[in-house]
Protein backbone atom coordinates (compact mmCIF):
# COMPACT_ATOMS: atom_id res chain seq x y z
CA UNK A 1 0.00 0.00 0.00
CA UNK A 2 1.24 3.01 -1.00
CA UNK A 3 2.69 5.97 1.90
CA UNK A 4 2.76 2.76 4.19
CA UNK A 5 6.76 2.51 5.72
CA UNK A 6 7.53 -0.75 3.34
CA UNK A 7 7.27 2.01 0.81
CA UNK A 8 10.36 3.58 2.21
CA UNK A 9 12.71 2.86 -0.86
CA UNK A 10 15.95 3.00 2.16
CA UNK A 11 14.58 0.26 4.01
CA UNK A 12 15.78 -3.70 2.77
CA UNK A 13 13.26 -5.87 2.41
CA UNK A 14 14.95 -8.79 3.19
CA UNK A 15 16.52 -7.36 6.69
CA UNK A 16 12.94 -6.67 7.21
CA UNK A 17 11.33 -10.18 6.75
CA UNK A 18 14.26 -10.81 8.88
CA UNK A 19 13.14 -9.00 11.99
CA UNK A 20 8.96 -9.72 11.16
CA UNK A 21 9.65 -13.41 11.52
CA UNK A 22 12.09 -13.02 15.15
CA UNK A 23 8.75 -10.63 15.98
CA UNK A 24 6.53 -13.72 15.81
CA UNK A 25 8.14 -15.64 18.43
CA UNK A 26 6.51 -15.05 22.06
CA UNK A 27 6.59 -16.55 25.60
CA UNK A 28 2.89 -18.03 24.14
CA UNK A 29 4.04 -19.42 20.52
CA UNK A 30 7.83 -19.97 21.33
CA UNK A 31 7.93 -22.88 18.94
CA UNK A 32 6.41 -22.78 15.18
CA UNK A 33 6.97 -24.48 12.13
CA UNK A 34 7.51 -23.16 8.46
CA UNK A 35 4.05 -23.33 7.44
CA UNK A 36 2.96 -20.92 10.57
CA UNK A 37 5.61 -18.33 9.52
CA UNK A 38 4.49 -17.90 6.26
CA UNK A 39 0.72 -17.77 7.30
CA UNK A 40 1.87 -15.17 9.74
CA UNK A 41 3.33 -13.30 7.23
CA UNK A 42 1.36 -13.74 4.17
CA UNK A 43 3.95 -15.58 1.89
CA UNK A 44 4.51 -18.54 0.49
CA UNK A 45 6.56 -21.30 2.21
CA UNK A 46 9.47 -21.11 0.00
CA UNK A 47 10.27 -17.28 0.53
CA UNK A 48 9.82 -18.09 4.18
CA UNK A 49 12.27 -20.85 4.14
CA UNK A 50 14.81 -18.65 2.75
CA UNK A 51 14.31 -15.95 5.54
CA UNK A 52 14.07 -18.52 7.89
CA UNK A 53 16.87 -21.06 6.69
CA UNK A 54 19.49 -17.55 6.90
CA UNK A 55 18.30 -17.00 10.48
CA UNK A 56 19.01 -20.11 11.35
CA UNK A 57 22.23 -20.41 9.55
CA UNK A 58 23.48 -17.30 11.87
CA UNK A 59 22.23 -18.54 15.36
CA UNK A 60 19.16 -16.35 15.82
CA UNK A 61 16.87 -19.78 15.14
CA UNK A 62 17.55 -23.13 15.69
CA UNK A 63 15.42 -25.97 13.59
CA UNK A 64 14.00 -28.87 15.61
CA UNK A 65 14.23 -31.63 12.62
CA UNK A 66 11.88 -33.84 14.09
CA UNK A 67 9.38 -31.31 14.73
CA UNK A 68 10.37 -29.39 11.69
CA UNK A 69 9.80 -26.42 14.07
CA UNK A 70 11.63 -23.37 14.86
CA UNK A 71 12.46 -21.32 18.02
CA UNK A 72 14.66 -18.11 19.09
CA UNK A 73 18.46 -19.13 18.96
CA UNK A 74 21.28 -17.98 21.34
CA UNK A 75 21.93 -15.49 18.11
CA UNK A 76 19.54 -13.22 19.21
CA UNK A 77 20.47 -12.81 22.71
CA UNK A 78 23.85 -12.03 21.42
CA UNK A 79 22.20 -8.82 19.22
CA UNK A 80 20.20 -8.05 22.25
CA UNK A 81 23.17 -7.99 24.58
CA UNK A 82 25.01 -4.48 24.21
CA UNK A 83 21.77 -3.00 24.85
CA UNK A 84 20.53 -5.43 27.45
CA UNK A 85 24.23 -4.79 29.76
CA UNK A 86 24.55 -0.92 29.23
CA UNK A 87 20.85 -0.99 30.67
CA UNK A 88 22.41 -2.65 33.72
CA UNK A 89 25.44 -1.18 34.12
CA UNK A 90 23.33 1.80 34.30
CA UNK A 91 20.64 0.75 36.51
CA UNK A 92 23.72 -0.86 39.06
CA UNK A 93 25.39 2.25 38.85
CA UNK A 94 23.29 5.23 39.14
CA UNK A 95 23.46 5.60 42.88
CA UNK A 96 26.91 4.35 43.39
CA UNK A 97 27.64 8.03 40.93
CA UNK A 98 24.91 9.86 42.89
CA UNK A 99 26.59 8.99 46.28
CA UNK A 100 30.18 9.53 44.62
CA UNK A 101 29.04 12.90 43.64
CA UNK A 102 27.38 13.72 46.82
CA UNK A 103 30.27 13.04 48.77
CA UNK A 104 33.44 14.79 46.39
CA UNK A 105 30.90 17.27 45.03
CA UNK A 106 32.73 16.73 41.72
CA UNK A 107 30.20 16.16 38.78
CA UNK A 108 30.28 12.24 37.90
CA UNK A 109 29.91 10.17 34.42
CA UNK A 110 29.88 6.86 33.09
CA UNK A 111 30.45 6.05 29.78
CA UNK A 112 31.35 3.07 27.43
CA UNK A 113 33.46 2.81 24.04
CA UNK A 114 31.69 3.30 21.08
CA UNK A 115 34.22 2.92 18.31
CA UNK A 116 36.72 5.28 18.61
CA UNK A 117 34.85 7.47 20.99
CA UNK A 118 33.43 7.14 24.41
CA UNK A 119 29.43 7.55 24.53
CA UNK A 120 28.51 9.44 28.13
CA UNK A 121 25.48 6.90 28.97
CA UNK A 122 24.97 8.49 32.70
CA UNK A 123 25.47 11.81 34.70
CA UNK A 124 25.10 12.76 38.25
CA UNK A 125 26.16 16.80 37.77
CA UNK A 126 27.48 18.38 41.00
CA UNK A 127 25.15 20.62 42.47
CA UNK A 128 27.84 23.71 42.53
CA UNK A 129 28.78 25.58 39.70
CA UNK A 130 31.52 24.43 37.48
CA UNK A 131 32.78 20.87 36.25
CA UNK A 132 32.52 19.39 33.26
CA UNK A 133 29.19 19.95 30.96
CA UNK A 134 28.77 16.94 29.24
CA UNK A 135 25.28 15.28 28.62
CA UNK A 136 24.26 11.91 28.37
CA UNK A 137 24.05 11.04 24.48
CA UNK A 138 27.47 12.99 24.05
CA UNK A 139 30.54 11.19 22.20
CA UNK A 140 34.14 12.78 22.84
CA UNK A 141 37.32 11.50 21.21
CA UNK A 142 38.25 8.07 23.51
CA UNK A 143 42.37 8.92 23.21
CA UNK A 144 41.78 12.17 24.60
CA UNK A 145 39.12 11.63 27.62
CA UNK A 146 39.63 9.95 30.91
CA UNK A 147 37.28 7.74 30.67
CA UNK A 148 38.29 6.69 27.23
CA UNK A 149 41.78 6.03 27.69
CA UNK A 150 40.60 3.79 30.86
CA UNK A 151 38.56 1.80 28.18
CA UNK A 152 41.29 1.38 25.46
CA UNK A 153 43.68 0.18 28.10
CA UNK A 154 41.45 -2.77 27.80
CA UNK A 155 41.63 -3.96 24.41
CA UNK A 156 44.90 -5.41 22.94
CA UNK A 157 47.08 -3.68 20.36
CA UNK A 158 45.78 -5.18 17.20
CA UNK A 159 41.72 -3.89 18.38
CA UNK A 160 43.52 -0.04 18.97
CA UNK A 161 44.72 -0.13 15.40
CA UNK A 162 41.68 -1.40 13.84
CA UNK A 163 39.98 1.56 15.58
CA UNK A 164 41.97 4.33 14.65
CA UNK A 165 43.31 2.19 11.37
CA UNK A 166 41.76 4.99 9.03
CA UNK A 167 43.30 8.13 10.70
CA UNK A 168 46.49 9.98 8.41
CA UNK A 169 48.93 12.69 10.27
CA UNK A 170 46.73 15.71 10.28
CA UNK A 171 43.66 14.99 9.07
CA UNK A 172 41.72 16.50 11.52
CA UNK A 173 42.05 13.68 14.23
CA UNK A 174 40.57 16.10 16.82
CA UNK A 175 42.25 16.24 20.11
CA UNK A 176 44.78 13.22 21.30
CA UNK A 177 47.79 11.60 20.23
CA UNK A 178 48.03 9.71 16.69
CA UNK A 179 48.05 6.03 16.62
CA UNK A 180 52.15 5.69 18.03
CA UNK A 181 50.83 7.62 21.05
CA UNK A 182 47.72 5.80 21.49
CA UNK A 183 49.28 2.46 21.76
CA UNK A 184 52.17 3.64 23.99
CA UNK A 185 49.40 5.51 26.15
CA UNK A 186 47.09 2.79 26.60
CA UNK A 187 50.19 0.53 27.07
CA UNK A 188 50.48 3.09 30.32
CA UNK A 189 46.98 3.77 31.20
CA UNK A 190 46.97 -0.31 31.37
CA UNK A 191 49.13 -0.40 34.24
CA UNK A 192 47.22 2.44 36.32
CA UNK A 193 44.42 2.00 38.71
CA UNK A 194 43.68 5.36 37.78
CA UNK A 195 43.56 7.77 34.44
CA UNK A 196 44.10 11.75 34.95
CA UNK A 197 43.72 14.41 33.56
CA UNK A 198 44.56 18.18 34.56
CA UNK A 199 42.88 20.37 31.87
CA UNK A 200 44.40 17.85 28.63
CA UNK A 201 41.42 17.69 26.87
CA UNK A 202 38.79 20.67 28.83
CA UNK A 203 41.06 24.12 30.11
CA UNK A 204 40.34 24.52 33.34
CA UNK A 205 38.85 21.17 34.63
CA UNK A 206 40.50 18.12 36.31
CA UNK A 207 39.42 14.21 35.70
CA UNK A 208 40.05 11.21 36.78
CA UNK A 209 38.33 7.70 35.65
CA UNK A 210 39.02 4.06 36.79
CA UNK A 211 37.68 0.64 35.14
CA UNK A 212 34.14 -0.70 35.99
CA UNK A 213 34.80 -4.51 35.21
CA UNK A 214 32.04 -7.25 34.37
CA UNK A 215 32.29 -11.03 35.56
CA UNK A 216 34.47 -12.20 33.24
CA UNK A 217 37.18 -9.39 34.06
CA UNK A 218 36.77 -6.85 31.26
CA UNK A 219 36.02 -3.53 31.18
CA UNK A 220 32.74 -2.73 30.42
CA UNK A 221 32.49 0.86 31.30
CA UNK A 222 34.13 3.40 32.96
CA UNK A 223 33.32 6.25 35.18
CA UNK A 224 34.58 9.52 35.70
CA UNK A 225 34.66 12.31 38.20
CA UNK A 226 35.30 16.01 37.00
CA UNK A 227 35.64 19.47 38.54
CA UNK A 228 37.06 22.92 37.81
CA UNK A 229 40.96 23.05 37.99
CA UNK A 230 42.53 24.70 41.52
CA UNK A 231 45.38 24.26 43.56
CA UNK A 232 43.04 21.88 46.30
CA UNK A 233 40.96 20.06 43.18
CA UNK A 234 44.62 19.39 41.68
CA UNK A 235 45.78 17.82 45.12
CA UNK A 236 42.58 15.73 45.89
CA UNK A 237 42.34 14.43 42.38
CA UNK A 238 45.75 12.45 43.53
CA UNK A 239 44.39 11.58 47.23
CA UNK A 240 40.90 11.22 48.25
CA UNK A 241 39.14 11.70 45.29
CA UNK A 242 41.35 9.27 43.71
CA UNK A 243 40.77 6.85 46.53
CA UNK A 244 36.97 7.12 46.10
CA UNK A 245 36.64 6.87 42.72
CA UNK A 246 38.61 3.15 43.29
CA UNK A 247 36.45 2.32 45.91
CA UNK A 248 32.89 3.10 43.69
CA UNK A 249 34.86 1.65 40.75
CA UNK A 250 35.03 -1.82 42.55
CA UNK A 251 31.67 -1.99 44.35
CA UNK A 252 30.02 -1.13 40.54
CA UNK A 253 32.24 -3.74 39.50
CA UNK A 254 30.99 -5.86 42.50
CA UNK A 255 27.77 -5.23 41.61
CA UNK A 256 27.74 -6.40 37.93
CA UNK A 257 29.33 -9.98 38.92
CA UNK A 258 32.81 -9.47 39.06
CA UNK A 259 35.48 -11.05 41.44
CA UNK A 260 38.48 -9.41 42.96
CA UNK A 261 41.31 -11.48 41.36
CA UNK A 262 39.65 -11.79 37.84
CA UNK A 263 41.57 -9.68 35.60
CA UNK A 264 41.25 -8.08 32.13
CA UNK A 265 43.75 -8.71 29.45
CA UNK A 266 46.89 -7.39 31.24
Amino acid sequence: MSGTKNDDRYLVPGLMRGLDVLRLFTPDRPVLTLREIAEALGITRSAAFRTVYTLAETGCLLHDERGQSYSLGPGVLRLTYGYVATREIVEIAQPELERLRDRTEWSAHLGVLDGSSVLYVLRAPARGVGGAIVQVGSRLPARGTTMGRVLLADLTEAEIVERYRADSPGAGRGKGPALPGILAQAAKDRAAEVVVHEGDFEAGIVSAAAPVRDMTGRVAAAINVTAPKLAETERAVHGVIRDDLIATAARISRLLGHAEGTGGRG
